[in-house]
Order: C-alpha cells, then sequence, then structure tokens
C-alpha cells in the first residue's frame, strides 16, 4: 500500500497532467505535495533547480509568469510537503529533491518547462532565446533598484547575512555563482575558496561588474580569431582585448611631444637689405645655419622638433621665440547619452 502511494508520487514528479499549465511551469512539481519512502508529508524538504545537462549549475525559478521574483534556490517545501507555484523560463530544467536534512529522495534531467508558451493549449513555441538570462546586460533609461536585475556599479552581491552593499538576498545565488565562474578577476570578499557555491554558503561577498561612466565593446575574439581593431591599446588589469572585464580608455587626454604630426614653421626676418650669417636653432640643436641673403620681408623656414623655436643673427639681435600652446587635457569620448546598466540575476 505505501509502496504504491511512494511510486505514485515520485511519479508525479516525471508526467505531466493532461491539465492546462500556466506558462513556464514544471508539470507534476508547481503546487503539489512530495512525500517520503513512508508515505509521510516531505515537510521542509529541499528542491534543487538546476540547469539541464549540468551536475549543479543553479537555474532561477520565479514566483511570477514575468520572471522577475526569483524564488530561492533551493526551494523549501513547507510543513505539509508542498512545492510553491513555479514559473520557469522555456527550455528544460534538472531538479534534485531532498529530505530536510539533505537526504537526497530524486533526481530527474531535462524535464520539460511546459505551459502555453511551450507548446501547452495549441500556442506557439517561444524562443528560449528571447528571454533574460542570468548574466544578460540591461540598459534602462532610469535610475534605482529593478526587480530581477542589479545594477554594475562594482558593489556586491551576496547572500542574506553577507553584508553585501548592491543587493544581500538568496534570490543573487545564481547571479553570484554564475560570476563567480564567469571573471576570475571580481573580487571575492576574504579571498575565493574551493567552489562558488562554497563561498556562497560561507556568506561571501562578490564584486560586481563595474560600468560606471563606461561604454560596452566586444571582445576582440568572441570565437573567433583575434581582431586588430584594438592592437596597440593599452588594458588595464586584466589586460588584454581577449579577457572578459577588460577595461581601457580615458575620457581627457594630453597630447605629448611625440603625438603631434611633423610640422614646419615659418619665420620672416625684416631686415633693410645685406647680406649676413646666421644660424637657425630649435631648441638645443643647430638645424640650419651659413649665410644667407636677407632683404625686407624675406622668409627664411626651418625644421622645428619643439613648441619653441630661437633664432639668433650674427650681428647680435636679441632672441625672436615663437611658440603657442598651453598643453591642456581635451575629451576624447565620442557622443554619448548617459543610463543605468544592469545585469539580470
Amino acid at each position: 500500500m505505501m509502496r504504491g502511494r511512494l511510486i505514485s508520487a515520485l511519479g508525479a514528479l516525471l508526467i505531466a497532467s493532461t491539465g492546462a499549465f500556466a506558462a513556464g511551469t514544471i508539470p507534476g512539481i508547481s503546487m503539489t505535495q512530495q512525500l517520503d519512502e513512508l508515505a509521510k508529508p516531505l515537510s521542509g524538504g529541499k528542491l534543487y533547480l538546476i540547469q539541464a545537462g549540468t551536475t549543479s549549475t543553479p537555474q532561477n525559478c520565479y514566483q511570477d509568469t514575468g520572471l522577475s521574483l526569483a524564488w530561492p534556490n533551493p526551494v523549501t517545501l513547507d510543513a505539509a510537503g508542498r512545492v510553491p507555484q513555479l514559473f520557469c523560463a522555456d527550455g528544460n530544467i534538472k531538479i534534485r529533491l531532498t529530505d530536510k536534512n539533505g537526504v537526497q529522495k530524486l533526481v530527474q534531467d531535462n524535464l520539460l518547462i511546459v505551459g502555453p508558451s511551450g507548446g501547452g493549449g495549441g500556442g506557439g513555441t517561444v524562443d528560449p532565446t528571447t528571454i533574460f538570462q542570468t548574466g544578460a546586460f540591461m540598459q534602462f533609461y532610469g535610475t534605482g533598484n529593478r526587480t530581477g536585475w542589479v545594477r554594475c556599479n562594482a558593489r556586491t552581491i551576496g547572500s542574506a547575512s553577507s553584508g553585501a552593499t548592491e543587493r544581500a538576498n538568496a534570490d543573487v545565488q545564481a547571479l553570484f555563482e554564475y560570476l563567480w565562474s564567469a571573471d576570475a578577476n571580481l573580487t571575492v570578499s576574504g579571498g575565493r575558496g574551493a567552489s562558488a557555491n562554497a563561498d556562497w554558503l560561507a556568506n561571501k561577498t562578490l564584486q560586481l561588474p563595474d560600468c560606471r561612466g563606461r561604454m560596452l565593446a566586444g571582445l576582440a575574439d568572441m570565437g573567433n580569431s583575434t581582431s586588430s581593431i584594438l592592437s596597440g591599446v593599452t588594458f588595464n588589469t586584466p589586460g588584454t582585448s581577449t579577457t572578459l572585464g577588460s577595461t581601457a580608455g580615458a575620457a581627457m587626454r594630453t597630447l605629448t611631444t611625440n603625438q603631434m604630426p611633423q610640422h614646419r614653421h615659418s619665420v620672416f626676418l625684416i631686415d633693410p637689405g645685406h647680406t649676413h650669417t646666421s644660424n637657425a636653432i630649435s631648441g638645443s640643436t643647430t638645424t640650419g645655419g651659413g649665410g644667407f641673403s636677407a632683404g625686407a620681408n624675406t622668409a627664411a623656414t626651418i625644421n622645428s622638433a619643439t613648441t619653441g623655436i630661437s633664432i639668433t643673427s650674427g650681428d647680435g639681435v636679441p632672441n625672436a621665440t615663437l611658440q603657442a600652446g598651453g598643453g591642456a587635457a581635451f575629451e576624447a569620448i565620442s557622443p554619448t547619452i548617459l543610463a543605468t546598466t544592469y545585469i539580470k540575476l
């Protein structure tokens, strides 16, 4: 008798009901009561929601059909062993069910998310790539917090006990573990431990990417050979054009002498009309010399590698110095409009 009830309860995890499910529902899971091997309610049991085909990579499910308010992962069953209402993105999912002490009762991979958008009730299938996934960027014309997202402002995320500065809540676990694995240069409080999940359970914080005042650009390779577009650009830590999270550029620049184009300065000598000897000197280097005839308004052109030009006549006429420019920095950014960059939980 009890064996039959157990088989029925576990079978409900795998078999879809003939009734209609809300968009993004896991058939046989949402709003069901789970029993242990003695047919007693699995009070306080844990339902782990995992990316299909992985060992333990978390996948969010949500409390609303808009997929904006994430459940904690794992989801805790109530005193009667009931699973709350779940909504998930289209596609497949893996689940693992344990009792309150962590003893595994069931694991099943590649369960299909079923609902109107997945074909139930005759509707068409929605392309899963149209749904934001954990780690996706969004630019929003506004400020402040948004449900299901955090700002890329270099503050921190972590568990409710972590003391994180941007968001300290269970719903950031999937993003915490994703960023921990995706970018080893993001700071983890107290240093990185054995795994993303271990650091999460240790209530550590993780620094978010810093998009403040920055525009986004593509990695130089992105699965292809490295493009030459960013060749010669100096990147900050971690310092390459093919490393996720590398930063480069400055809003203001100041030209050095080497960055100025090669050019000539023309110097006009006003002379009553006689011949004399003169040297043209640029800085401390003689760039021209010898005798030349100079008359009224005669032009003598010399090369200059400095901002100052000094000319000394042979009869002791004081130096004539020509100099221009102040060395001020100039703006180096493209036409820009400012908004807030968010990343999906």
